[in-house]
């Protein structure tokens, strides 16, 4: 499969913009990753942007996305890339074996939050955002109380990577190099 592939079906079972510029903010983080480790971004990105497209079809972690597998295999993703996916939920932590499986899990929370961090800036473009403001806001629980701190925190982990010195400021360039994808270039831009 390829991207074009992959977004047609974003596009066929994901109905929220939000939802989908969530799913680009994770492509970009994986593909951010995928360059760092030496792997091709194109694999990585691909599960970044499939990973959550049942979740408006199937909306509980007891659904999501293992109910999600079978209409991947019918359109002919590959089974590596389908485990993948399958383990960034939270319910399939022992699943999470290889560094993509860990790199996707580890981005999926944290892309929220910098995307939460942008949108109260006066600008509302993630450009502005600097990893000392996310800093600031992480601390301050009732800020994105969606996003799971713990989630953040264990991927770092899991990566073997510093999060405020690594993990936070790789996925906040992806984000910033991809700002008019994600509908995050503020005010008029």
């Amino acid at each position: 499969m390829d991207r074009e592939q992959a977004w047609a079906i974003v596009c066929e079972y994901v109905q929220s913009d939000s939802l989908r510029k969530h799913m680009l903010s994770v492509e970009y983080a994986m593909r951010a990753y995928a360059l760092h480790y030496g792997e091709d971004p194109d694999k990585w990105g691909l599960v970044g942007l499939l990973h959550d497209f049942d979740w408006e079809i199937h909306p509980s972690l007891e659904q999501h996305p293992m109910d999600g597998a079978s209409i991947l295999r019918e359109r002919g993703l590959d089974e590596e890339d389908i485990r993948c996916i399958l383990s960034h939920g939270p319910l399939a932590a022992h699943d999470r074996v290889t560094l993509r499986d860990k790199a996707l899990f580890a981005v999926d929370e944290l892309t929220g939050l910098i995307t939460a961090a942008a949108l109260v800036r006066p600008s509302k473009n993630v450009r502005d955002v600097e990893v000392s403001s996310i800093r600031k806001k992480w601390r301050d629980k009732a800020f994105a109380r969606g996003v799971n701190r713990e989630d953040v925190e264990q991927g770092s982990q899991t990566l073997g990577v510093d999060l405020w010195e690594f993990h936070v400021p790789l996925v906040l360039k992806a984000m910033q190099d991809h700002a008019s994808e994600l509908g995050l270039e503020g005010q008029g831009g």
